[in-house]
C-alpha cells in the first residue's frame, strides 16, 4: 500500500469508506481473473491421446498413449480413456502426437465397418506376391485382389491397415463383404495374391 492510502485508511469518515470499497473491488477483480484463467478440471473429462507419432499397424503399448483432460465438447465420440484399453490393440492408421485415440481407429469390427462402408464387412489379412506393392498402400486405399491366374478374387476392397514387415513380407488387412471374405482368406493361404489400385 502507498503511504497516502495508509493515511486514508487511518482517517475516519467518508474518505476511509471509499478507500475500503476500492480495495475490496480491486480484490474481487483479481479473484475473478484468477478463477477465469485457472483450469477447471471439474468441467473436463479424460481422453486418451498418442504420446508420440505412431505408424499404421503399430501394436499399442501403454507407453504409446497418455491421458489428458479436455472439455467434453472437444472429446470425439468413442474416445478411449484408459491406457489399458488400448494396450495390445493395432492402430489402423497413423496417429500424430496428441491425436485422440478412439475405438474406431483400432483394428476391429467398428473400424472394418467404417472403412468398407458396409454393415457386414469382415477384415481379411493377405500377403502379397510382391511385398513392395504394400508400400503403395495406405488405410482407405481401394484395391482389387487378383490371383496368379488373373482371376479377380475381390473387387473394390478397402485397405484397413498395412502391418510392419516380417520375414514373410508385410501383412495387408482389407475390408470385404462377409460373403466374399472367406474365399479371399482361403485363397491367400494357398497361393500368393496381388492387388491392383483403383
Amino acid at each position: 500500500m502507498t503511504p497516502r492510502l495508509i493515511r486514508t485508511l487511518r482517517a475516519k469518515g467518508w474518505a476511509r469508506a471509499v478507500a475500503i470499497r476500492r480495495i475490496a473491488a480491486a480484490a474481487l477483480v483479481v479473484a475473478a481473473v484468477f478463477i477465469a484463467l485457472r483450469p477447471n478440471h471439474a468441467q473436463e473429462a479424460p481422453m486418451l491421446v498418442a504420446d508420440h507419432d505412431l505408424a499404421p499397424g503399430t501394436v499399442l503399448s501403454t507407453s504409446d498413449v497418455k491421458v489428458i483432460h479436455a472439455p467434453p465438447s472437444l472429446i470425439p465420440r468413442r474416445a478411449l480413456t484408459d491406457p489399458s484399453a488400448a494396450a495390445g490393440q493395432v492402430l489402423a492408421g497413423a496417429a500424430s502426437t496428441g491425436e485422440p485415440i478412439t475405438s474406431t481407429r483400432l483394428l476391429g469390427p467398428e473400424n472394418t465397418r467404417l472403412a468398407a462402408g458396409l454393415p457386414d464387412a469382415s477384415a481379411v489379412p493377405v500377403r502379397l506376391a510382391d511385398p513392395g506393392v504394400a508400400d503403395l498402400l495406405v488405410p482407405g486405399s481401394k484395391v482389387d485382389i487378383v490371383a496368379p491366374d488373373q482371376a479377380v478374387l475381390a473387387s473394390d476392397a478397402t485397405v484397413v491397415t498395412v502391418r510392419p514387415g516380417s520375414a514373410q513380407g508385410r501383412l495387408v488387412v482389407v475390408a470385404l463383404p462377409r460373403d466374399i471374405a472367406p474365399r479371399v482368406a482361403a485363397a491367400s493361404l494357398t497361393r500368393e495374391v496381388t492387388v491392383t489400385l483403383r
